[in-house]
């Protein structure tokens, strides 16, 4: 029997509701504070009122996408989710090499041993220190996808390593990964080697695609079977919003079934309870009036933000 594994436990997919696809709700310092004291969220009385802000607006269930070793925390998640009443996934996995110091593990493992920290992470617990450091002490939350990172036009030779241990880590746990496509690009390319691996493509979902407003790009990833997910909603200002053409096209090409939506926010200056805009809630309210406005009826929102996110991260059965 499948299921999604959020931070409090598992749950059968029909109970995630709607969801945001690809979010940062804990930043705990890392290497991105060091690039920019805008990306720390470790405040979490104000992260569990965003998160009931947008449990107003319908929210249910979030995915936070950061992987290891870059400010993840655990502890603070399982906090997040039991104040807010919002359920919540955690990743293993890790993020974009410039989220790392030279040296760092992950480029000095082989990459079955870092499945075999990935695979910890999923089956038995998250390491409290978030292999910052020589001990680990696992707690009882434990990972629900794999979040790992390609370079912009695909993997590079560094990336290679981690997407094989991601894919390894799907065949030995059944669960699920999930890409950073850098500027939205090399989607095609990740999911080649990670179909490569044995990977099926409707296990795989693909972030930031929108970034890239070309409609056979993105037929053609659609085609493979795997989701996208389209994180750039609040992102177009004063342009025409290429999240909305990129949905339309979807549902005119009838790919409805395979978009999931986020907000990738991971930014106190977006957050409205750090005194920033537009919120967590956006996607529920004014996103999805803009929805409405073209068209795309509660029935296609019902499929967006319910549907795909409960097949897109639900375990798979292990050896089929």
């Amino acid at each position: 029997m499948t299921f999604v594994r959020t931070v409090l436990g598992d749950i059968d997919p029909s109970d995630l509701g709607v969801t945001y696809a690809h979010e940062h709700l804990v930043i705990d310092g890392g290497r991105p504070v060091e690039i920019s004291p805008d990306f720390l969220l470790a405040d979490v009385d104000r992260m569990v009122a965003e998160l009931r802000d947008a449990a107003t607006a319908g929210l249910r269930s979030a995915v936070d996408m950061m992987p290891c070793d870059c400010g993840r925390n655990p502890t603070k998640l399982a906090d997040l989710a039991r104040g807010s009443g919002v359920q919540l996934v955690a990743a293993t996995g890790l993020h974009h090499e410039r989220f790392y110091g030279a040296g760092h593990w992950s480029v000095r493992l082989s990459e079955d041993d870092i499945a075999d920290l990935f695979v910890a992470d999923v089956e038995q617990g998250i390491d409290r220190y978030d292999y910052s450091g020589p001990v680990v002490a696992r707690t009882t939350v434990r990972a629900g996808v794999v979040k790992i990172a390609g370079s912009e036009g695909g993997p590079s030779n560094r990336d290679l390593p981690i997407f094989r241990a991601a894919a390894a880590t799907h065949r030995q746990a059944g669960v699920s990964i999930h890409t950073h496509c850098e500027a939205g690009t090399g989607a095609l390319e990740q999911l080649r080697v990670l179909t490569d691996a044995g990977v099926p493509a409707d296990r795989i979902s693909l972030s930031h695609v929108d970034k890239i407003q070309d409609r056979g790009y993105h037929s053609e990833l659609l085609a493979t079977g795997a989701f996208a997910v389209y994180d750039q909603a609040f992102r177009w200002g004063d342009r025409p919003n290429g999240t909305l053409d990129l949905l339309e096209a979807a549902v005119a090409d009838g790919r409805a079934g395979q978009v999931m939506l986020g907000m990738d926010a991971a930014r106190q200056s977006y957050y409205a309870a750090f005194g920033g805009s537009p919120g967590l809630g956006y996607l529920l309210r004014g996103f999805s009036d803009l929805l409405e406005e073209r068209g795309l009826d509660a029935a296609i929102r019902h499929r967006l933000f319910v549907d795909n996110p409960a097949r897109a991260y639900a375990f798979a059965e292990v050896g089929r």
